[in-house]
Formats: structure tokens, C-alpha cells, sequence
């Protein structure tokens, strides 16, 4: 596949990038709950395959992720984000004209020059990336594509941008373990910050306010972004097993996973255990939050490779979530209802000496989070408060980190944000 990028033509398809964008605005705008007006003429507008001068037209102007750098091992540092999370973020953030905006995590600069262009001419864009070559990568891209005016900055995005504050908006690109207390200094009142939050190596994309001293979320939405890096920062872990299925380990913070003692621990003979608990539709409404308390707790990651090889099927095409503890590992599978066609039930699967043990605590999380939440309709609620906060309200889930507390709980159906 080739792009003559004089011409801006895909030589496979002869079809010009001004169509090929009219064509992805159109596809972007089949999604009318992660988007509004304004969005689709910015993203109409923008030239993506100039941000992405190295991708051929037709992957510029899909509406996947365009990975752009990687490391010497090969995991993804930056992007293009795909389409519909971008959209969903910009809906989320709420941009008014004339507004001035802080992107953390400036990648190609396409983002940037979204939020410069619903912003307007008495708005303002400042994005920094801690990748000098990304961030030099971004500025040129930027002036390319004629956003000059946008601010560009090398750094630590942990400590914002404050000579250029205080900012309206600020929307962060990568997936953050904390809200760095410069967030909150440099966010004017009134403000809002939009952030995919990495929570027990979940991630959520989540829009706050500030109310008190403290972040209040008024929505989550599951996503998946590359972590955020930075001295404040947890890290994030991930082993191989059994390289050539593609099967990875995830787990968020504290220690690296042993790979000593879980090699070759896929290779023996699953042991799985059925729960009899179903999910209508597949929708397992929280269920991985239910789980993220567990001791262990770790995300499968197998992207199909890993049934392919011979291994128990994983709750999702990703992967599944589940619990690594010493030389064994445990996670979630499904298979249909025997009783309902539209049911999943789900069951655990167990590889290594210690497997049976995971595998009774988690099935006997599954039951609890079937007698607790599933089929009610409840959803989360999310804040945020400095780490030594006390009195705070019970919760499901706890982090601390270091700046802040994370906590996740429930919130009844008939109940509403405020």
C-alpha cells in the first residue's frame, strides 16, 4: 500500500484524502451519542493524514488508533487516538469558543488542533508530551496543517504548563494513575478535566470537577489508553507468556510478575470451574471493578492468538480479567446459557500448581458480584481526594496513590450524578 503524498492520493485506491475524510466524518457521525455538530465539522475540517504522514490514507482516515512510536521492545509510546474515543473525550470536555485549553500528551498534534479548531479564534491550545520527539514531531505537524498558534511545550505534563494557565479545559491523552495537585492549580473555576484514570489496571475514562478540595466525577466510561509517563506515575507491568499466541500479563503497580516462576505455566492441562452465574446479553455490568480488590488481580491479554494455541476462551476478544498469584494464574471465561440464548455464563479457568485455589476466590467473587449488582442497574460513582482526606464516604474500591485516594462505589439505578 502506498500514498503519493504530493497529491495527497492513495495510489491503491485513487481516492484523494479530502474524500476519504468526508467519508470517515461520515462513518464518525453513525455514533450520535460520542458526538455533536461542532465535533464532526473540526474533524471534517482537520487534514488526520497530516499527523500521520507515514500512514497511507486509508489507515490515516480510518477511525482505528495509529500507533506512531514504540520502544525498544516494541510497546506502543504514542498515537493517533481512535476516532470514536477522541470524539467521545472532546464531547466529554464540553468546549465552549474562546476557551483555553491543556492537553496532556501532545502525540501527533491532531488533538491539539481539534481543540484549537472548536475553540475559535479567541481560544487557546497549549499541549505538552514528555517525548522530545514527539513533541517536536507535533509542533511540526501542527504548522503543516496551519495551527502554528498552537502552543507546544517538552515536559513533564505531571506539572502542567503554568505560565500559559490558568485553563478551562484540560484533557489528558494517556492513561493517568493520579491527579498531579498541578492539575487543580492551573484548572480556572468552573473548569473541567477529562482523563482516562488507570484504577487497579482498569481504565476509565473519567470527566471531573472540582468541588470541595477534592475531584467529582460525573461520568465513567471503560477505555483502553497507553499509560501516562512521568515521575508521579505508577507503573504498569506486563509479561509475555507463551510469546508466539500473543498472551500478555497485566498487572498495575507494586512488583514485576515473577517470570521465572510462571514459565511455561500455560503449557499444562486449564482446569475450569463453571459458577452458574449468567449475564444477560454478555453486559457484565461492573464486574471487573467487582474483581479489582482481589489479591493478584491482573488483566489476560490474548487478542485471540491464545485460543488459537489451544487455551481456554477468554471472557472478551481482548482477553479476560483474572489473578496471578506466584506460579499460577486464573481468569474469567464464558459459554453460552444452557437455559437462555441471549446469556453468557461465566466460569473461571486455572493454569499451574496454586490454579485451584484462584480459582474458588474468584468464582466465589463472580457469585458475590451476581447477588450484589448484577441485573440491578446500579452504576459507579467516582472521587477523588487528597491522600490523607478522612471521613470519606464508603466505597467499593480503594487505591491510594501518591498524591491522592481513588475511590469507586455504587450508586443506585434511580439515582443521579450531581
Amino acid at each position: 500500500m502506498g500514498v503519493d503524498k504530493g497529491k495527497g492520493i492513495d495510489v491503491t485506491t485513487d481516492i484523494g484524502a479530502d474524500d476519504l475524510r468526508s467519508r470517515m466524518t461520515a462513518e464518525l457521525a453513525g455514533y450520535p451519542t460520542l458526538v455533536t455538530d461542532a465535533i464532526l465539522d473540526a474533524i471534517g475540517a482537520v487534514p488526520r493524514h497530516l499527523f500521520v504522514p507515514d500512514a497511507a490514507l486509508s489507515r490515516a482516515y480510518g477511525l482505528e488508533s495509529v500507533v506512531t512510536h514504540r520502544d525498544e521492545a516494541g510497546v506502543a509510546l504514542s498515537s493517533a487516538s481512535q476516532l470514536t474515543i477522541v470524539a467521545d473525550m472532546l464531547k466529554k470536555l464540553d468546549l465552549q469558543s474562546g476557551q483555553r485549553v491543556l492537553e496532556i500528551g501532545a502525540g501527533t498534534g491532531y488533538n491539539a488542533a481539534l481543540l484549537r479548531h472548536l475553540v475559535g479564534p479567541d481560544g487557546s491550545v497549549t499541549t505538552i508530551d514528555i517525548l522530545q520527539q514527539a513533541a517536536d514531531e507535533a509542533r511540526e505537524h501542527l504548522s503543516t496543517a496551519g495551527f502554528e498558534d498552537v502552543t507546544v511545550v517538552h515536559g513533564d505534563g505531571e506539572l502542567g504548563v503554568p505560565e500559559r494557565g490558568p485553563y478551562d479545559r484540560i484533557i489528558i491523552t494517556a492513561g493517568a494513575s493520579d491527579l498531579p495537585p498541578a492539575w487543580a492549580d492551573q484548572l480556572a473555576p468552573g473548569g473541567r478535566l477529562v482523563v482516562p484514570l488507570r484504577i487497579n489496571g482498569l481504565t476509565r475514562t473519567v470527566t471531573f470537577e472540582r468541588r470541595d478540595g477534592h475531584w467529582h466525577g460525573l461520568d465513567m466510561e471503560e477505555c483502553g489508553f497507553m499509560p501516562m509517563r512521568g515521575e508521579g506515575q505508577t507503573a504498569e507491568h506486563n509479561l509475555s507468556l507463551r510469546g508466539e499466541t500473543g498472551v500478555v500479563v497485566r498487572t498495575d503497580g507494586g512488583d514485576p510478575l515473577d517470570a521465572a516462576a510462571l514459565s511455561g505455566v500455560l503449557d499444562g492441562q486449564a482446569a475450569v470451574l463453571w459458577t452458574g452465574v449468567t449475564a444477560d446479553h454478555g453486559v457484565f455490568a461492573e464486574l471487573d471493578f467487582w474483581l479489582a480488590e482481589e489479591p493478584g488481580f491482573a488483566r489476560v491479554i490474548m487478542m485471540g492468538g491464545g485460543v488459537a494455541a489451544g487455551l481456554v476462551r477468554p471472557q472478551h476478544e481482548w482477553g479476560s480479567m483474572g489473578a496471578v498469584v506466584g506460579d499460577s494464574l486464573a481468569y474469567l471465561t464464558v459459554r453460552p446459557a444452557v437455559t437462555d440464548t441471549t446469556a453468557l455464563e461465566i466460569g473461571v479457568c486455572g493454569y499451574g500448581p496454586g490454579s485451584a485455589e484462584l480459582l474458588d476466590r474468584l468464582a466465589k467473587r463472580v457469585t458475590a458480584w451476581d447477588r450484589e449488582i448484577n441485573g440491578t442497574g446500579d452504576h459507579l460513582w467516582i472521587e477523588v481526594h487528597p491522600i490523607d482526606a478522612e471521613r470519606l464516604l464508603a466505597a467499593m474500591v480503594r487505591v491510594h496513590r501518591r498524591y491522592n485516594q481513588i475511590r469507586v462505589g455504587r450508586r443506585p439505578a434511580n439515582e443521579h450524578a450531581g
